[in-house]
């Protein structure tokens, strides 16, 4: 690959989905240092390639001037096709099995086109991240490393009090640890440690986080709901630990290097649990729903000392 050349990796999905994808632009910079190196996603998520410099630029996937790249044989804009003509490897991750959109961008770039996983996780003998670092074989890269990483420059990152966040939702409230629990856990915390509380969450939790905080009454309690990830990001590096369940807000946090216990509900680990060594994941043999606030706290205690 000569040195002015230009690689897009294409990825949609939710947050932890993209998060996951991460170990493929870190390899992807170690074979080719210096090769820019772009994304196509969904900006709100996307923007957290940009945080550390995983890739130099990212281009909105929802653009309504892409429609006709997912049609078959459909119009395609001339801004577009000049995009993809711009680059000597694509890598796909998106959901295309009728290879339409593959089809399409082959009319107007001659990139190589390779194709990873829409949605890996079938094959328990791999982790999600190995799963999709597989493409990158045909490019001679091996044995990447699967683990996802985020690194916040250390003047973005103030020093702050002894802080923990706490995620108590997902996407899904099966997998979602009871809100009683989560106050239960938090007065343990208040009472017996001297760590400010930080409820993190999305707009669809902020019925939730008020209440968790309006029932704790303390000045040792803050709210962050529904901040742009990359602000989101800048804010858990600074904790000194993090709990939550199987969600793309943990995957974060796990990213980040935070200290973090997680408590799994009935999806499988194996595939999708962070990888990261500081990340302890839990799961009680009497589902979630069982799981006492006590038990939290000392599991919490014993994996932050």
């Amino acid at each position: 690959m000569i040195p002015s050349a230009k690689i897009l990796v294409i990825r949609g999905g939710a947050i932890g989905d993209f998060i996951l994808t991460l170990p493929v632009f870190a390899a992807l910079r170690r074979q080719f240092p210096g090769v820019h190196l772009e994304a196509l996603g969904y900006p709100h998520v996307a923007k957290l390639a940009l945080l550390d410099k995983a890739a130099d630029a990212i281009k909105p996937i929802e653009a309504r001037a892409l429609a006709g790249f997912f049609a078959k044989d459909g119009s395609l804009d001339p801004g577009w096709a000049a995009y993809f003509a711009d680059f000597a490897i694509i890598i796909s991750y998106l959901y295309d099995p009728d290879e339409i959109f593959r089809a399409n961008i082959a009319r107007c770039s001659v990139a190589q086109y390779l194709v990873g996983p829409h949605r890996p996780g079938s094959d328990l003998s791999l982790s999600v991240p190995e799963a999709l670092l597989k493409p990158l074989e045909r490019l001679a890269i091996f044995e990447a490393d699967p683990i996802p990483r985020i690194r916040i420059e250390p003047d973005a990152v103030p020093v702050a009090r002894r802080r923990v966040a706490l995620h108590p939702g997902s996407g899904s409230e099966t997998k979602n640890w009871p809100e009683r629990r989560w106050a239960e856990f938090c007065r343990l915390v208040l009472d017996h440690t001297s760590h400010d509380l930080l409820l993190v969450g999305g707009e669809a939790e902020g019925e939730r986080l008020e209440r968790l905080a309006l029932g704790l009454a303390s000045d040792r309690v803050a709210v962050a709901q529904a901040l742009a990830l990359p602000e989101l990001a800048k804010t858990l590096a600074q904790c000194e630990s993090f709990v939550g369940h199987d969600s793309g807000i943990s995957h974060l946090a796990a990213a980040l290097g935070v200290e973090s216990l997680l408590l799994w509900g009935n999806t499988s680990t194996d595939p999708w649990r962070p990888l990261n060594p500081q990340v302890a994941v839990y799961r009680h043999e009497a589902g979630l729903k069982e799981l006492p606030a006590p038990k939290v706290f000392e599991l919490w205690r014993e994996w932050t000392r």
